[in-house]
């Protein structure tokens, strides 16, 4: 039933999310000290932070400053050379899984390759790593996971994807692709997996271990017409 694992980068293999939302947060509340954005900070889950910062200029009524971006960019690279880790258990994982696994981001192609290094991943995907920079649309738009379906040869139906945001989830499924939500990395919000059956997604994990025998469901079939 399906010849290729995708999976996202940030949330899924690496715990990445959570620092750069941290980073992003103290860099808001420095430039704009009299509004508090912690109550959407965690909108940036899943986004390009690029369209996350052109919502919440919108949103608060505020300009940022023009190399805002980058220094945010280049803090959360500084962070992520020093605490990045890989989601637990996830390389034991995928070694389980007897499918080949690609990667599909959001994120820049180099920041991908540099995270999969650092936490020693780089070898499970080899050169089967794609990005949003790569097609017109960034996610929630199919764009990319249509892109990494043509480029490993495989039909996208045949694709199982395993995602953590809502945004991710929606980029896949509107390509036409099963997908499993991955629901235990540290910036996931408790409530979260509520939140994902209340939409509709009703395969969910919230520990790598569990991935492999809801993968070898999938080969079996049993995962019906269901596209959540």
């Amino acid at each position: 039933m399906f010849d290729h694992l995708i999976c996202d980068c940030d949330g899924v293999l690496v715990d990445s999310e959570v620092i750069a939302e941290r980073v992003l947060l103290r860099a808001l509340s420095a430039k704009f000290p009299s509004i508090d954005f912690g109550g959407v900070a965690h909108l940036a889950f899943g986004q390009r932070t690029s369209t996350f910062l052109a919502d919440l200029e919108k949103r608060f009524q505020i300009t940022l400053p023009e190399n805002f971006l980058a220094g945010v960019e280049r803090e959360v690279e500084a962070q992520l050379k020093e605490s990045l880790a890989p989601i637990a258990g996830v390389r034991d994982a995928l070694a389980q899984v007897p499918l080949p696994a690609a990667v599909v981001s959001n994120s820049r192609l180099h920041r991908i390759a540099a995270s999969l290094s650092r936490v020693g991943l780089a070898d499970v995907f080899g050169p089967r790593v794609f990005s949003a920079e790569q097609v017109a649309r960034p996610k929630p738009h199919p764009d990319v996971y249509l892109h990494a379906a043509r480029e490993l040869g495989v039909a996208p139906e045949r694709c199982l994807v395993v995602e953590d945001s809502v945004t991710g989830l929606s980029a896949a499924r509107a390509a036409g692709m099963k997908t499993i939500a991955f629901v235990g990395a540290s910036h996931v919000p408790a409530g979260y997996a509520r939140v994902l059956r209340n939409l509709g997604v009703t395969r969910i994990i919230e520990r790598m271990e569990q991935l492999p025998a809801m993968i070898a469901a999938g080969l079996r079939g049993e995962f019906g017409q269901l596209l959540s």
